[in-house]
């Protein structure tokens, strides 16, 4: 094979764990015709392939990894681009990105003005990105890893230049309208007037349109800027050849209508650009709370430094007033904590040593040191604004329509205003300043730009909105299927329960509570179960000190076994307990039952031929476990819940909550089959948990939710993410998404109903009744795309019903404290000192305040 012909690519490979691993990889793709050779790294997970790409392309080698039984990982990066108009343009540029080797996927956002690339760096640089972008007449704006406030200013000096120039069109249109009225007996002077004003004016105001068009048409593309083209253009066009007496004559003057159609259309994107910059504001706001600096104490001094340059186990000391920078748990001293930025808790939280802290979050009062755990791209605030970020980009199923229909616009639009000309023309004999008026306005009041708005900017606001509420959306088909959820099915312990189980019972059958305990704790010391925990903090509070196990052993979802001082003991739930040929006697059964009815998890510990006895396990409920089930039931989705926890156990629990579907007894593995299960009876399933054992579940369900302070593995694998521990958060979370699709429904058909209303009116149907002048056109086309933005824009006052419940729990949680001083009342949250004085808590508006108590306190008593 010539060497030409040759081309080298690295691919990450997920998933291998041994030298086998690597094998299969290898085989998998020498077996692939055109790869001449293959070689896997095990340590860097990475293969290195060399092919002849006239046989293969980079989607069939990864084709060939996915057959062997593995997956490949590529990088991700988000390009500003600017000079954007409408959904052709997000269509040139994506077909452009795509004609690249290495690009893996494109999707373009028009209202974000960003195009969210998946590539091979080994294929394809960011260079590559900025050249083909460029080339296909658009502007490279950098990457989200350059400076977010550069390119705003850029922006901003952009929007500034195109409102000079709109104005300046608006005003020389009006002198062109002023001067047709002006009496003279020599047209053609004015006529010329008009030329050598319009000329110049037009290429500089127009440019970019006529550019755009240009661009397009190299490229084989139509877009809205080909048809803006050629309505201005057939505009000043006849108007140049009348004023020339060139086949037509003075009737065809449109020099008026040519300036005010590119000033009305520049103003159409100038209004667009503004809104569609507001539509991004929650990311902006969440980027604004990364911190730019850190007090690092190094060596012993404390020194600041950039906050990119903090590393794991840096200790940062925190002051009043300040902006933590990066994620970490305190070791010393105590604070209260604005988190609402983050959490969405309206109320400062007291953080003291042993707390973990959120880089972004704000120091109301006291100061203490940390060590930082997750620094850079691993930050909480840093993971939610990528996952907003691709969020907004992705695209729900619904705008599919909109693309289809985007596809055929535009050649039927210049179809339509050949026709309408053709018919006054040709048939109905209307002289020709009607009929290219008629065409002019067909071409201008089309408007595939709301179509191409309608979802993109409803799904960027209302994600943006979720984010604010701690509601992290993390893909645009999650708002499709919240419509059609009829059950949502909840992990019990960590999801409806509070996950911090305690020991409530202790029934010995042998008269050594003691004795029970330790052999429990010596076992749980070794085990990873949440019941643990519970145990092993029982033993420590009686003075047990675990004892040392052999031959440990777990089996999953039932219990633990192991030889403690020559016996074998094992640990578990009822029936792995008997399957050892043990049996309960009637009172130990008794007792077994009774605590499974009051809820209580139980285990069995036995010795051997004998059963030491039972120990009781509880798990509190969250307090709004009980009204997030009722509000989903007003919803018309129905409440189950999936545990390992024993039948009466389970219905204990889900009584309490108002949970009539229970799937009691179901091991880690047995979640997903259980949501398959129900899916497969018609059931659209939402799954709600928080633990690793939850993530195969998460995948499986219609729509996975996962509790923010569960696992990262839970959160990866979810749909929607809660960055609260708040129940009541889900049923907020299907509201929103319902309200972002209703949004999208009401965007696409106003989108669809201007078209259709406005462009058979251009074209003349309801002459001589109205008369649609392409100036009219020009400012309709304008108004639709502000108009659907708009309605998006609304969005960002939308306050989910169930969030209505958190609000009057805060607010009866707002309890302000009298001032001793001034008499003041204080809001706990806003007060900057504190003292304990005789067990009460006062609060100080002041340091003045402060310092007079505490000079004489005795006084204020």
């Amino acid at each position: 094979m010539e060497e030409e012909k040759k081309k080298e690519v690295d691919l990450q490979i997920s998933g291998m764990h041994c030298a086998t691993c690597a094998i299969s990889v290898e085989k998998g793709l020498a077996a692939t015709p055109g790869v001449m050779e293959s070689k896997v790294n095990l340590a860097t997970g990475k293969a290195r392939i060399s092919y002849d790409p006239s046989q293969v392309s980079l989607h069939d080698l990864t084709h060939a990894v996915e057959k062997s039984g593995f997956s490949v990982s590529h990088e991700k990066i988000i390009v500003k681009v600017g000079g954007m108009t409408c959904a052709s343009c997000v269509q040139t540029v994506t077909h452009a990105l795509l004609t690249l080797e290495g690009i893996i996927s494109a999707d373009v956002n028009l209202n974000t003005d960003r195009a969210y690339v998946t590539y091979n760096p080994s294929l394809v640089g960011i260079g590559d990105i900025r050249n083909v972008i460029i080339s296909a007449g658009y502007q490279f704006l950098g990457t989200d890893r350059d400076k977010e406030d550069e390119s705003d200013k850029i922006r901003e000096r952009e929007l500034s230049s195109q409102l000079q120039k709109i104005i300046i069109g608006f005003a020389l249109s009006l002198l062109m309208m002023g001067m047709m009225y002006i009496p003279s007996h020599d047209m053609h002077l004015i006529s010329y007037l008009q030329f050598i004003i319009t000329t110049p004016v037009l290429i500089w105001l127009g440019s970019p349109i006529f550019r755009a068009a240009f661009t397009s048409l190299r490229n084989k593309t139509l877009n809205m800027d080909v048809m803006y083209a050629m309505g201005i253009g057939v505009a000043y066009g006849a108007s140049v050849l009348g004023t020339f007496s060139i086949i037509l004559d003075m009737s065809t003057l449109f020099y008026e209508t040519a300036l005010m159609l590119t000033a009305f259309l520049m103003l159409g994107r100038y209004l667009e650009a503004r809104a569609k910059g507001r539509t991004s504001s929650a990311i902006k706001s969440l980027i604004g709370l990364q911190g730019e600096s850190a007090s690092v104490i190094r060596d012993g001094e404390e020194r600041e430094i950039p906050v990119q340059d903090v590393l794991p186990g840096d200790i940062i000391q925190m002051r009043t007033g300040a902006r933590i920078p990066v994620d970490g748990v305190i070791f010393s001293g105590s604070s209260y904590v604005d988190e609402s930025m983050v959490t969405g808790e309206p109320l400062a939280v007291f953080r003291e040593s042993g707390h973990e802290v959120i880089g972004g979050t704000l120091v109301t009062t006291g100061a203490f040191q940390y060590k930082a755990t997750r620094v850079g791209s691993d930050t909480m605030l840093a993971r939610i604004i990528r996952l907003v970020e691709e969020a907004q980009g992705s695209r729900p199923p619904v705008q599919r329509l909109a693309d289809y229909v985007v596809a055929w616009f535009i050649p039927a639009v210049l179809l339509i205003a050949v026709l309408a000309f053709s018919y006054w023309y040709g048939i109905r004999g209307m002289d020709l300043r009607f009929s290219l008026q008629t065409m002019i306005a067909v071409l201008v009041v089309a408007c595939p730009c709301a179509l191409g708005l309608a979802t993109p900017t409803a799904v960027t606001v209302g994600i943006g909105r979720g984010a604010e509420f701690g509601i992290l959306i993390r893909n645009g088909s999650v708002l499709e299927i919240a419509n059609k959820i009829t059950l949502a099915l909840f992990d019990k312990t960590g999801t409806i329960t509070q996950g911090k189980p305690v020991v409530t019972d202790v029934d010995s059958f042998t008269e050594n509570p003691g004795l029970l305990i330790s052999m429990a704790a010596s076992l749980e010391h070794l085990s990873d179960h949440p019941i643990s925990s519970a145990i092993l903090s029982k033993s420590k509070e009686e003075g047990i000190i675990p004892a040392e196990v052999q031959d440990f052993q777990t089996v999953s979802g039932s219990g633990l076994s192991g030889i403690i001082a020559g016996g074998i003991v094992r640990l578990g739930v009822r029936d792995y307990i008997l399957s050892s040929g043990l049996s309960l006697t009637p009172p130990q059964d008794a007792i077994h039952t009774q605590r499974e009815r009051e809820g209580k998890t139980t285990v069995l510990v036995s010795r051997d031929s004998s059963i030491l006895g039972l120990i009781s396990i509880a798990d509190q409920l969250k307090p709004e476990a009980g009204s997030c089930v009722r509000i989903l039931n007003e919803m018309g989705i129905r409440s189950g819940m999936v545990t390992g926890d024993n039948k009466v156990t389970a219905d204990a629990v889900a009584s309490m909550v108002g949970i009539h579907e229970v799937f009691a007894r179901v091991l880690p593995e047995g979640k997903e089959q259980e949501v398959s299960r129900v899916q497969k009876s018609g059931d659209v399933v939402a799954f709600i948990g928080d633990g690793i054992n939850d993530a195969p579940a998460l995948a499986r369900a219609d729509t996975g939710i996962a509790i923010g302070s569960g696992t990262d593995i839970a959160i990866e694998s979810a749909d929607i993410v809660l960055v609260r521990d708040s129940l009541i958060h889900i049923p907020a979370a299907i509201q929103l998404a319902r309200k972002v699709m209703g949004r999208i429904r009401l965007n696409l058909f106003w989108a669809f109903a201007y078209n259709i209303i406005l462009i058979p009116l251009a074209a003349g149907i309801l002459y001589p009744v109205i008369l649609f002048k392409p100036e009219y056109g020009a400012l309709a086309m304008a108004f639709s795309s502000v108009t659907v933005i708009s309605l998006s824009l609304l969005l960002k006052r939308y306050i989910p019903p169930a969030l209505s419940y958190i609000e009057r729990e805060n607010h009866s949680k707002k309890e302000l404290e009298k001032d001793p001083i001034c008499g003041m009342m204080v809001d706990p949250k806003t007060a900057q000192y504190w003292s304990d004085f005789n067990e009460k808590r006062y609060y100080f508006c002041n340091k003045g305040c402060k310092e007079t108590f505490d000079s004489n306190p005795e006084k204020y008593k």
